[in-house]
């Protein structure tokens, strides 16, 4: 099992430069989605230089395979980037994977950001020793920044080393508790599909992060099922439940909430579980470090979550 104190990458400050690039999903036609990026990170006295492929159009993908790898590559291997802002997600980022090579980046680490299909580099990254952040992506910046404020200001207090700390909105489903340990997770899909392989998440004396959007309330369950099957919650210390956006609905009612569902996919468990985190595919998708340790207390009328420094 891989010791649970990871490398942290240097924070940023101004001066530095952030490379924007396209893992994923096609950005085609996406170029004032960008610019309000660029502009944002200028805000904060960053540079921005973009992958040479980003508005590349591979059909589904921003690009081929080996163009948003030669990006990504390009962005890990060069020292004068400090952190690495994924476009968006959708669907790619598990093809080129095993592609990437970490020995230069161990030399310089840098922060990956991202969040949904990026949690395959999250997991990945954490497999190779070092933390990440889930947080919202190039695209996320939207004309009228106070719409979405909150996700704007973690994100800045977290890429700037200040410290991080949430106090959740209590919930009747909460199980009560206390835990601590390294927070891992994101998007259940991408968990899932991590199993069995050698960038599945290893959960023993952690606090795990869930979020889910787009997906049938049987298919969340059978995720969990499967997860559970695996042994992937056997030793986690503790559970964060983010936004499960969008649920699709079939003929058959599923019959309860999805609180409900996850309870009760996990109720031989007797780790904490927090409900209400605000993170995952709504306007507010609150920054979190994954690798870092944080204090978790959770209680039916409020939640807190600390990160260590």
């Amino acid at each position: 099992m891989k010791p649970h104190t990871l490398v942290r990458p240097a924070y940023l400050k101004a001066g530095d430069t952030v490379a924007i690039v396209a893992p994923s999903g096609i950005l085609k036609n996406r170029q004032a989605d960008i610019q309000r990026a660029q502009d944002l990170m200028s805000s904060w006295g960053l540079h921005t230089v973009l992958g040479d492929h980003l508005f590349a159009d591979g059909n589904h993908f921003a690009g081929t395979d080996a163009q948003r790898c030669a990006d990504f590559q390009n962005a890990m291997d060069d020292p004068s980037i400090s952190a690495i802002w994924t476009g968006r997600g959708g669907y790619g980022t598990v093809r080129i994977l095993d592609k990437l090579d970490y020995t230069k980046f161990r030399k310089k680490p840098k922060w990956v950001i991202g969040y949904s299909d990026i949690t395959a580099l999250h997991n990945q990254l954490n497999v190779e020793g070092f933390e990440s952040m889930h947080a919202m992506m190039a695209v996320s910046v939207v004309e009228d920044l106070d719409e979405i404020k909150e996700t704007v200001a973690t994100f800045k207090d977290a890429l700037f080393g200040k410290p991080l700390a949430y106090t959740l909105e209590g919930s009747g489903y909460n199980k009560v508790g206390t835990a601590s340990g390294p927070l891992v997770g994101g998007n259940l899909s991408l968990l899932y599909s991590m199993l069995g392989s050698k960038t599945n998440i290893d959960v023993s004396g952690k606090i795990l992060f869930i979020e889910e959007v787009g997906e049938y309330a049987y298919s969340v369950d059978r995720m969990l099922q499967s997860l559970k099957r695996a042994g992937f919650f056997d030793n986690c210390k503790g559970v964060i439940v983010g936004d499960f956006s969008k649920v699709r609905t079939n003929t058959t009612p599923w019959g309860s909430s999805m609180e409900q569902l996850i309870l009760d996919a996990l109720s031989e468990y007797n780790f904490p579980i927090a409900f209400e985190m605000p993170a995952g595919h709504e306007d507010d998708n609150r920054a979190l470090i994954l690798g870092r340790p944080i204090e978790l207390s959770v209680s039916k009328e409020s939640s807190t979550i600390k990160f260590k420094m």
